[in-house]
């Protein structure tokens, strides 16, 4: 089993920045994981926003967060990170860390929601205008 714990989320203005963590445990090295970000506003589904594979380090990201967020991992603490500046009203939502146990080939295909195995409990992300 994998435990997945983001922390990291608040309040923040309008061109500010965040980084989101997530602590990532269970009997596992994660070497095969892929590793994602997801969020999701009230009212509105759960969206991909950037994914990385645990070994290798190969990133995804939505266009709508392109150059302006950065996922990243460092594998001794086995913690994922999202870099989150420049932001927007429109980034508010809860910001949801998930893992992905057999992975598909493709870094595209992993913005699927249905790809991942495991999910965290989520962080509140609100930017004010």
């Amino acid at each position: 089993q994998v435990q997945l714990v983001e922390s990291g989320g608040g309040l923040v203005q309008a061109g500010g920045s965040l980084r989101l963590s997530c602590a990532a445990s269970g009997r596992t090295t994660f070497s095969s994981y892929v590793m994602g970000w997801f969020r999701q506003a009230p009212g509105k589904e759960r969206d991909f926003v950037a994914a990385i594979r645990w070994i290798g380090g190969n990133t995804y990201h939505a266009d709508s967060v392109k150059g302006r967020f950065t996922i990243s991992r460092d594998n001794a603490k086995k913690t994922l990170y999202l870099q989150m500046n420049s932001l927007k009203p429109e980034d508010t939502a809860v910001y949801y860390c998930a893992a992905d146990r057999d992975p598909p080939y493709t870094m595209a295909t992993t913005r699927n929601l249905g790809e991942y195995d495991y999910w965290g409990q989520g962080t509140q992300v609100t930017v004010s205008s």
